[in-house]
């Protein structure tokens, strides 16, 4: 009969609810998913921007049948790419770190909406078997309490009390709407922290994979041109061999036919 008591009924648990809904909105409102997204894209343009390949000729060997200025100026256009793609690099370690911290920070808050839910649920199952046991039990005792005396100040307590088990069952009703929100607050939480895990998978692969990959084609490269030059001394190195051979055979020959 304490209308205080009933509109407190389950109030901490359904504050609770309210300030975790907030605070996971917080956390969603001020991430910046577009930034990140922006930094990837950007990786991707500076890595796009090196061209190891001739387009009038395919393959490494055309950049290498040049002068040796088009690697000088292969190395410098590295050189530029590296110093933005470590700078990215370094900012997109850094958003990793908070997104690995987020999705750990996820799984606590979905821990702790499965901790609201069974606390909301408790609460109305309790309210609902009493609500039960008053309606069966107690209101009947009233009313026919009412029904014998045939005062108006029984019936008015028979029919105050009917209308406090009414409110008290609103009041129930109240708190299992609270806990719809908990309901889904946890696929939410869920797709947040995938959100989070794709994203921060994708920087790590760009980081561990992508970007090796690219400097490994400058190892390539430069390695098939010191294979080239290698190539060339050694041909020069022949020919010069052959020419002497050649050369010593003709003097050899003439001096034969001088003495014959």
């Amino acid at each position: 009969m304490n209308a205080e008591q009933i509109l407190n009924y389950g109030s901490a648990a359904q504050k609770n609810i309210a300030d975790f809904s907030a605070a996971a909105l917080e956390k969603v409102r001020t991430k910046d998913m577009g930034e990140v997204g922006d930094m990837l894209a950007s990786l991707v343009v500076e890595l796009k921007g090196l061209n190891f390949d001739e387009s009038e000729k395919k393959g490494f060997m055309g950049l290498f049948r040049k002068t040796a200025h088009n690697i000088a100026a292969l190395k410098a256009q590295y050189d530029k790419a590296e110093v933005n793609i470590d700078k990215i690099s370094s900012e997109l370690d850094m958003h990793e770190v908070t997104l690995l911290k987020d999705i750990a920070m996820m799984d606590r808050m979905y821990e702790k909406n499965q901790q609201y839910f069974k606390e909301l649920t408790m609460y109305i199952i309790a309210g609902k078997l009493r609500a039960q046991e008053l309606r069966a039990t107690e209101l009947p005792k009233y009313q026919q309490k009412a029904n014998e005396t045939g005062l108006a100040e029984d019936a008015q307590a028979a029919n105050d009390f009917a209308n406090m088990i009414g409110r008290f069952e609103k009041k129930i009703h109240d708190l299992e709407l609270t806990r719809m929100i908990s309901i889904q607050m946890s696929p939410q939480i869920r797709m947040v922290q995938n959100n989070d895990s794709v994203m921060a998978e994708k920087i790590r692969s760009s980081i561990v994979n992508t970007i090796p990959l690219w400097k490994s084609q400058m190892v390539l490269a430069l390695t098939m041109y010191h294979s080239q030059q290698a190539m060339e001394a050694q041909r020069e190195v022949t020919d010069v061999t052959n020419s002497l051979l050649k050369s010593n055979a003709e003097k050899l020959h003439a001096g034969s036919v001088d003495i014959a």
